[in-house]
């Protein structure tokens, strides 16, 4: 049994018995009961153990109430951690117009539509989350949308955030015409006569976001309280959050007055990262000015390239579908590299955006250089989605100490389409989950929400199965990157903490971190991997608290 001293705070306020734990922890990985004193675990061991906690002398909590729970023999593990998500615009979305199921032409326009019925005339419908691969893989145009959306402008997004469409309301807005000169990092899709389609991707997204209405206050706190919500009915307790300075504002409005109910680590744009130093300094978010147990900081997020998707992926030859193309970086080396070095050099973590095989590696020589010159110290310096890997780059991650973060429902997701735009062996280095373990690389697993649903229990399923969304691959596709159950709860619970240099806190059940678990209606390890992402979550504690139960 894990226990840790006993004070009269340590007093236990919750214990959950009959359970097979799960711990996470290499000494004893599995366990029966646990007890929390307040926000913290004091105890993990059999129900006797608790037991006996429980009824020591003068064990009982002075208010006299303690909160016991029977799991019936449920599988209980530590709380799940997304290690990428973009919370705030997943929150938004979920009361925007919704396109990711549609699955034709007709029924994208009748959705965007019927939208537009529903909301007053001039408001801008945004969100989207669509996805052309769905109806074959044409485009979708502004002319597919204007005259069903004539008082309203639009701008939907595909569901990478890498290229969204707007209608000609919007383009007016924007000004953006067939005069408009072509964005560095970006691309105004036009058609044969020079006149723009609507389609905007990556950096040329900023034309017609610039002139988007800044959501109030209250829509940002009803956007977070609404992802908070969410993610504790999918089991997740703590998030990294990939976002803005303003993002900073939301969150703290809610920790301020004690409502945050999701863990969160914030990061903010890498070319900021001396404003990002000078907040620290100033000590804003406690004592070390990083923050505390639900709110913290010192993390910088940036782009080296865009999508498979939208075809914005860079990568060393052209795409198989398109030959005279090898997609584009958002940010030059030069500054990616400077800013890096920079942010290091301020003691910040790093995480950069990198998709194609090009923008992996560009990356991993940016970090191997900058930890050279800098000297070491325990950066973990971060590759966001680490997608397409050549073969020779894979063993770089675990000799650099670089964290893959990872998300498997993408590999399930991207898998129906993927082989025809880099070809089958460009493809067998995708979501090389397998090989980076090999490695001794530490992957961290996420959503990437809104992009993709912030539900471990389905990249649990896509880790472990690798069967694509269309069912086309049953035996997984590039089938010898599958991992085990144990390793992608690994990845989804210590690795996110270690990601965030928080594993003395998260991603194991020991004394004495942080309460946080999670109670599921089957036990993962003993079903089929394929009825895996039918696991519903019983039960969600944050903190000793109860957030989620059904």
């Amino acid at each position: 049994m894990t226990v840790s001293a006993q004070t009269p705070r340590d007093r236990p306020t919750l214990v959950l018995v009959n359970a097979k734990i799960w711990t996470g922890g290499a000494a004893r990985p599995w366990a029966e009961a646990l007890a929390a004193a307040g926000d913290r675990l004091v105890a993990v061991g059999s129900n006797a153990d608790v037991e006996r906690l429980v009824t020591a002398p003068g064990a009982v909590p002075s208010s006299g109430q303690l909160r016991r729970l029977d799991a019936g023999g449920a599988l209980v593990v530590p709380g799940f951690i997304d290690s990428h998500v973009h919370f705030l615009v997943g929150g938004m979305r979920l009361t925007e117009v919704q396109l990711r199921a549609a699955r034709s032409r007709a029924e994208f326009v009748e959705r965007i539509r019927a939208y537009a019925a529903s909301v007053p005339t001039g408001t801008w419908i945004t969100g989207g989350c669509w996805d052309h691969q769905n109806w074959g893989g044409e485009l979708p145009t502004r002319d597919w949308i204007d005259r069903v959306t004539p008082d309203h402008p639009v701008w939907v997004t595909r569901l990478d955030g890498h290229m969204s469409l707007a209608n000609s309301i919007a383009l007016r807005l924007a000004g953006v015409d067939a005069n408009s000169k072509a964005v560095e990092g970006g691309t105004i899709d036009r058609d044969a006569a020079g006149r723009p389609t609507g389609l905007l991707r990556d950096n040329a997204m900023a034309l017609v976001g610039r002139v988007l209405p800044n959501p109030s206050d209250a829509q940002l706190d009803r956007a977070l309280r609404a992802a908070m919500q969410y993610v504790a009915q999918c089991g997740v307790t703590s998030i990294h959050h990939m976002g803005s300075f303003a993002d900073l504002d939301v969150f703290e409005r809610t920790r301020s007055a004690g409502a945050l109910t999701t863990r969160i680590y914030a990061a903010v744009p890498i070319h900021q990262w001396k404003r990002l130093g000078d907040t620290i300094a100033s000590k804003r978010f406690g004592l070390d000015g990083r923050g505390d147990e639900w709110l913290r900081i010192g993390m910088l997020k940036g782009f080296v390239d865009g999508s498979l998707g939208s075809h914005t992926a860079a990568f060393t030859e052209p795409f198989t579908d398109a030959p005279h193309d090898r997609g584009l970086l958002v940010n030059t080396e030069a500054d990616l590299e400077t800013w890096a070095a920079a942010a290091d050099r301020a003691g910040l973590q790093v995480a950069v955006h990198a998709i194609g095989d090009r923008a992996n590696r560009l990356m991993l020589d940016i970090y191997e250089r900058v930890a050279q010159a800098n000297g070491w110290r325990d950066r973990r310096f971060r590759i966001e989605h680490a997608q397409h890997l050549a073969a020779r780059d894979i063993p770089r991650f675990g000799a650099l100490g670089v964290v893959p973060s990872m998300q498997p429902y993408h590999a399930i997701d991207d898998g129906r389409w993927a082989d025809k735009v880099i070809g089958p062996e460009r493809a067998r280095g995708t979501y090389a989950f397998r090989s980076l373990l090999a490695t001794g690389a530490r992957p961290a697993f996420g959503s990437d929400w809104f992009v993709a649903p912030p539900t471990p229990l389905e990249g649990i399923y896509a880790a472990v199965t690798r069967r694509t969304l269309d069912d086309q691959h049953p035996d997984g596709w590039v089938p010898e990157q599958k991992i085990t159950v144990e390793q992608a709860l690994h990845a989804y619970t210590a690795g996110g903490a270690y990601a965030a240099f928080e594993e003395h806190d998260k991603g194991v059940l020991a004394a004495p971190r942080l309460a946080d678990f999670v109670v599921l209606e089957r036990n993962i390890f003993e079903i089929p991997g394929p009825e895996i992402r039918n696991v519903r979550v019983r039960m969600t504690v944050v903190g000793g608290r109860i957030v989620y139960s059904r």
